[in-house]
């Protein structure tokens, strides 16, 4: 078969194959060799293509729709160091557990390492962050069966255990632009796709659950704690858990727990200020501890159970065997869904009662400490208080990605449990501060109302990213919390060494964003008082694009408004203990 029918009739099946298996979105930078992949994935009509021109924006832009989406997406650039910009999210998706195909076209075999342009090693570039790697065979007709064979392996080992990236290398010969109207195309001309996975779910033994019941029903002081995590069923689930174990839920912002209409009655979303409490530290003291999800944000949860140690009897519920504990601490670690968990040892409990002491302390601490934390803010803008005014107006429905750094930080201390329906997303696999803004773009795209809230330093990092909102008019609010520089320094011990600190560490970079913003036709506004900032929240959610607050705080100001709070909290401890 002549070249360019072979090669369009390879790519299509493959593409084909692909979206049978349930590939919605495709993200494609532009270049020569990839021509093959992106002109096919534009001709198939029943997947969404975005073009990204910056590889670096693009990655992360595609993992934003597939943390929305919770399925895998497609990557498509050239070869060459087009390749090398996906790194980064790459990397995010690996610790996070997102499912992304990178699809990288590449010289032919006869082209590598011998000096060829746009040429480089690409055979496992990203080493051991994606799942799987696969080194397609060039275009034949025969090897159709093949190529739609490795298509649904990429999709199935992307989503498949821990769900994460998988990298297919695709080498391809000119010419390369491909011819539609050659016979035998896509899947109307191929009478066997191949099928999708089956996968169950690990589920507990009645032994397991005897466990667990037992342990629950104990005159033992439990916990469960929530971390990050995205299944949209589980808070229901949990409530009734915590509700007949009589449970408190430490609620991570991540969690999915602080928003929505299910009972948050045992939800405490406090932990991280009143656990700094040397005090409360030990007062509180569990006897076992249940986690679902990852580790939670709060660095003051995981001093507090590294303080305990070896005295608290640990459970990590994971969905698949795995070994996700940071704290160092003597853990049990379970392999299974974490849903059925939860709804296995609900049926099994009647109503123990919500009034023991051990949950009324708990519920009892945590509404004195949002009392203190969520008072009056002052005159000062501030961290803190912009995330609790940004509660107050986001709308239903809505996504908020905090940024990491402080932003996540802000989120956690001052975002309360809330009726709205809001899903709460951060890009905590490596806890990056770049790819920001085009994650939240990327899960902006669905159309779901969408608020991003992030430090200036890793809004300034991602500003390419701001382009494809202006391209495919993507509605979003960003809260830039402009302290001229990277605040959450100011809270470790280098910020006392005043001779290079700011040099180093505070960055301050003194950058006008409101011209960058007019490049990439949004809306900006700079705020420098709380009425102006409610307003300017207020107004970018009745407007479509891109809408840009500006918050203008201080950050030696910052470091004080929280450790007087801190300190009030702590000062609880006093009388908790008579």
């Amino acid at each position: 078969m002549e070249h360019t029918a072979t090669l369009t009739k390879y790519i299509t099946h493959f593409v084909d194959q692909l979206s049978y298996a349930g590939v919605e979105d495709v993200v494609i930078s532009p270049g020569s060799r990839s021509t093959p992949l992106a002109v096919t994935f534009r001709e198939h009509n029943e997947i969404n293509h975005w073009v990204n021109l910056d590889e670096r924006s693009a990655g992360f832009f595609a993992l934003g729709i597939a943390k929305d989406k919770q399925q895998p997406v497609a990557l498509v650039c050239t070869s060459g160091t087009a390749a090398a910009n996906y790194y980064p999210a790459i990397v995010e998706a690996y610790y996070s557990r997102v499912p992304l195909l990178v699809l990288t076209a590449d010289r032919p075999h006869e082209l590598r390492d011998v000096g060829a342009p746009q040429s480089i090693e690409q055979i496992q570039m990203f080493g051991g962050y994606v799942k799987w790697f696969h080194d397609l065979a060039l275009p034949e007709e025969r090897l159709v069966p093949y190529v739609r064979k490795q298509a649904l392996r990429a999709v199935n080992e992307s989503i498949s255990g821990l769900q994460g990236p998988v990298h297919v290398n695709v080498p391809l010969r000119e010419p390369l632009t491909p011819d539609f109207t050659t016979e035998g195309l896509w899947r109307d001309d191929y009478n066997r796709p191949f099928p999708n996975l089956i996968e169950g779910s690990f589920v507990l033994s009645k032994e397991q659950t005897d466990h667990f019941k037992e342990l629950i029903l104990s005159n033992r002081k439990g916990l469960i704690v929530c971390g990050p995590q995205t299944d949209k069923e589980l808070p229901q689930h949990l409530a009734e858990l915590s509700s007949k174990g009589a449970l408190p839920v430490l609620a991570d912002p991540l969690s999915q727990l602080r928003s929505g209409a299910h009972d948050k009655m045992n939800v405490i979303e406090s932990y991280d200020s009143f656990l700094r409490s040397e005090a409360f530290k030990n007062e509180l003291k569990p006897d076992y501890i249940i986690r679902l999800g990852a580790m939670p944000v709060s660095k003051a949860y995981l001093q507090w159970i590294q303080t305990h140690g070896e005295a608290i009897e640990h459970y990590v519920i994971d969905e698949y065997a795995s070994h996700r504990e940071p704290s160092g601490v003597p853990s049990t670690f379970v392999a299974a869904d974490n849903v059925q968990f939860v709804r296995q040892l609900a049926a099994e409990l009647e109503d123990k009662g919500s009034d023991t002491p051990w949950l009324a302390n708990w519920q009892s601490l945590n509404i004195e400490t949002k009392k203190i934390m969520l008072s009056q803010p002052g005159a000062a803008l501030n961290e803190g208080h912009a995330v609790v005014y940004l509660s107050e107006a986001i709308p239903e429905e809505s996504i908020l990605f905090a940024g990491n750094s402080m932003p996540i930080r802000e989120v956690d201390s001052f975002f309360a449990a809330s009726p709205k329906n809001i899903t709460i997303m951060a890009n905590r696999g490596a806890n990056g501060i770049d790819g920001v803004v085009s994650t939240a773009l990327g899960a902006a795209a669905s159309g779901r109302k969408t608020t991003l809230m992030l430090g200036d330093l890793s809004f300034f990092h991602d500003l390419n990213g701001l382009l494809i909102a202006k391209q495919k008019n993507i509605n979003i609010t960003i809260v830039v919390i402009n302290n001229d520089g990277g605040g959450i320094f100011s809270y470790l011990p280098q910020s006392s060494q005043s001779e290079y600190f700011e040099e180093l560490f505070g960055t301050p970079m003194g950058l006008d964003f409101q011209k960058v913003i007019t490049m990439y036709g949004g809306t900006h506004r700079r705020v420098i008082d709380w009425e102006g900032y409610k307003e300017a929240l207020a107004s970018s959610y009745e407007e479509l694009g891109l809408s840009v607050v500006e918050v203008m705080t201080d950050r030696e100001n910052h470091v004080d408004f929280h450790r007087e709070r801190w300190n009030e909290v702590a000062a609880l401890a006093e009388g908790w203990s008579n």
